[in-house]
Parts: C-alpha cells; structure tokens; sequence
C-alpha cells in the first residue's frame, strides 16, 4: 500500500500559493485495510476515506467509465491493480493530475509541470469529454488563476465547444451548476468564468439570461462601452475589488438582466427594465434553485439600481419606501451590499471606472437619518398599533427631508 498527495495541493504548492486542503490517493489496497487502520469510510459511490487523526481525505486509487449522462453516468473500479497512473488519467485537467510521494518525488505521467510552466490549462485525455460538469470546472480555473497568466489551451476550449454541442451540458443538475457558478463568483477574476463559457458556447445554456446581453446596445452617453454584456463584465471585475460577498458578485451580475428583455425596436433605451430583470430574476432563481438570499439582493438590485444611481432625484417617500423594500431598518448590512453593486455598476463603464459615487453616501445618510427614529419615543406620545406605523413611516421621511436640504 502507498499513499501520494494528489490533485490541488500539489499544484498549488508548485504555484507557490497557500495549501488550503490536501487530498491523498491510495495505491495497492483494499477498502476493509483502512478501516482495520482506523480510517473512516465517507465516499458512497467509491471508497473515500478519512484519516483517524488528520482527517483529511484519502481515496482508493480509481478508473472510471461513462454509462449514462451527466456527471453522475459512470461506472467506477476500484481495487488493488489500479495504478497511480490510471487514476491520474481520469482528472480533469494535467495540472491536477500530479502526484507527489512521501518521499517528495512528484509524478507527472501527463505534463502538469510543463502545463504549469506554459501557464496552460489543458485536459488530460479524451475521456475529459464524458463529464460534462469539466467545462464549468475549466471556466472555474480560468477565474481563479488568469491573474497568473493561465490560458485555455487551444484544444481544450475546442474540447468544450465539441461537447457543449453534443447537448451534454442539458444533463447537469442545477444544484452543480449553481456550486461552480457560484464559487467562480469568488475567485479572483470571475469575469473569466463566463468569458470561457461564452467562448464555448456554454453561456447560452448555463445562464441564457446573460448570454442574451452580448450585443444589445446602451446609450453611449451613459454607457461608453455601449454593449450590455461588456458591461456587465466591467461592473463584475469593479465588484471584486469592493467585496468578497457572494451576494454583492451575483447581484452585480444579474443587475441589467432586464435589458436583455426589453423591445429592440427602442434600443438603445431601456425603460422598463428594472422589474423586467428583477422577475426574471425571481422565476429563474426558483427554477434553478440558487439560495434564497443571494437571490433576494439580486432581484432587488435589479429592481431598484436605478433608484440608487438617481437618488438626488427621488422624493424623501421613495427613498424610505426602498429602504423598506430591502428591510435596512432591520439588515443595514444587505443594503450596503446593494449599494457596493450599484457602485460596481456605475463604475463599470468605459473611462469611467475610477469615478466617486457619491450616491451611495446619500443613501447611507438617508439610511442612518431613519435609523436614528425610536420607535419607542413615538409609543411613549401615544401611537400604537396601526397609527404607530404610519407615525415612524412620517418620522423616517421627515428625516430624509432634514437630509436632502443639506444636498441642496
């Protein structure tokens, strides 16, 4: 029995990043010799076990063989024949398929190092077209390590493009789908996710709602960069640097959905397109099953960016009504997080990227004006009930009129 450190954390280490989680293969055993050493089975479709004291994940050494659609469709062998070398053959792309010894020997049967040096993410073997979940995966890198200089190697991108016209993409399950996307949101370029995914053809199934942005005109004077989908990458690339969240990324992304759905006969205007994207938004986000809360921000965000951009503009009623809306009184944190996307938004334009938004402060100080009523100095004048509602809804919008004289 030999045990190799396997996949991410060899990579990772050549690359000279952090090491966050080592997996290990297992050449030469059997399922009932881990567990008679103490190892905890975990893997139900193939044995995956973890170690009684570091717990971290050792896997029996493996080939698998497609027997159906999906990411699901394979038939796995497992058993004291299987070499390293088979089980490196299976993964995905030959920077991950490196092994390395207890004696810090590295194998590399398939080129990872040279692919590491040429900056190049390329696909093992043919049987990388039997997963179809291997091209959200391929974009996923992509965005995690374009600021190193990775590219798509040539073939590998052709690989894709073969399979997504195959139709397999159609078999994945929506929940993967949201775990990739949403985890190519936090990496460092997640712009790049999607780019490789348009590249492909990918895009138009995985997210037709963006997809459907490419080529659809904005005003230049608003919008230098005019196409939509442009943009939207701009805003997303902006959102990095002002957030980590997951919610401020999506709801940067999903924003100008509506322009997507607008007449083309008005383009390059777009009136209506708030509550076009933000039902969108809501249905699709339903249908695939993204979290509720991350959903939530964008189909505010969608709805109701515009109202941020024109603050200056709004009635003290309407700028308490969003605020209630997005129920700041109660989560002042999700409210800031739809103004790091309106702020993404506004500076994701041609020329425009290192502009102030001094919106957003507006808001806040409307925010924080209406956060400073008491409820309870209203209850001790004698509102209750009904009366006491519509009392602070007075006391809120007074509040933001005190704010926006001092605008003036």
């Amino acid at each position: 029995m030999q045990t190799y450190l396997v996949g991410g954390a060899v990579r990772d280490e050549l690359l000279g990043l952090a090491v966050k989680d080592r997996d290990w293969v297992v050449v030469g055993a059997r399922p009932e010799e881990l567990e008679a050493e103490g190892f905890q089975r975990v893997g139900a479709d193939f044995p995956v076990f973890l170690h009684p004291r570091s717990k971290e994940e050792y896997a029996l050494a493996r080939t698998e063989r497609k027997s159906g659609h999906g990411y699901t469709g394979f038939e796995v062998q497992f058993d004291p024949s299987v070499t390293l070398e088979d089980d490196l053959l299976r993964r995905d792309l030959t920077i991950n398929a490196i092994a390395k010894s207890d004696t810090g020997e590295l194998i590399d049967p398939y080129g990872g190092l040279a692919d590491i040096k040429a900056r190049q993410l390329r696909h093992v073997s043919p049987a990388f077209r039997e997963d179809p979940l291997r091209v959200l995966r391929v974009a996923r890198f992509a965005a995690r390590f374009a600021h190193l200089g990775f590219e798509v190697a040539h073939e590998t991108r052709e690989l894709m493009r073969a399979m997504v016209a195959d139709g397999e993409l159609k078999f994945l399950v929506h929940e993967r789908v949201w775990q990739e996307m949403s985890r190519a949101l936090l990496e460092p370029n997640p712009e790049y996710f999607f780019r490789e995914l348009r590249a492909c053809g990918a895009l138009k199934i995985i997210l037709p709602e963006f997809d459907a942005l490419f080529g659809v005109p904005q005003t230049m004077r608003w919008h230098p960069e005019i196409d939509t989908g442009i943009h939207t990458l701009k805003a997303l690339q902006i959102a990095v640097t002002l957030s980590d969240s997951l919610e401020v990324r999506l709801a940067t992304l999903c924003h100008d959905f509506g322009k997507g759905l607008t007449d083309p006969k008005h383009w390059p205007s777009h009136r209506g397109h708030e509550d076009l994207g933000a039902n969108a938004i809501a249905a699709l986000a339903a249908e695939r099953k993204w979290p509720k809360k991350p959903a939530r921000l964008a189909e505010l965000t969608a709805r109701y960016h515009t109202h941020c951009h024109k603050i200056g503009e709004l009635k003290a009623a309407t700028i308490v009504k969003t605020l209630e809306a997005f129920g700041a009184f109660r989560a002042p944190e999700t409210f800031e997080h739809f103004l790091l996307a309106c702020e993404a938004d506004a500076r994701g334009r041609s020329g425009l990227e290192q502009q102030p938004y001094p919106e957003a402060d507006q808001f806040r100080d409307c925010l924080n004006a209406c956060l400073a009523v008491k409820p309870a100095d209203l209850m001790a004048q004698g509102y209750a009930g009904a009366q006491l509602g519509e009392a602070i809804h007075r006391a809120r919008v007074n509040a933001v009129k005190d704010v926006q004289t001092g605008w003036n």
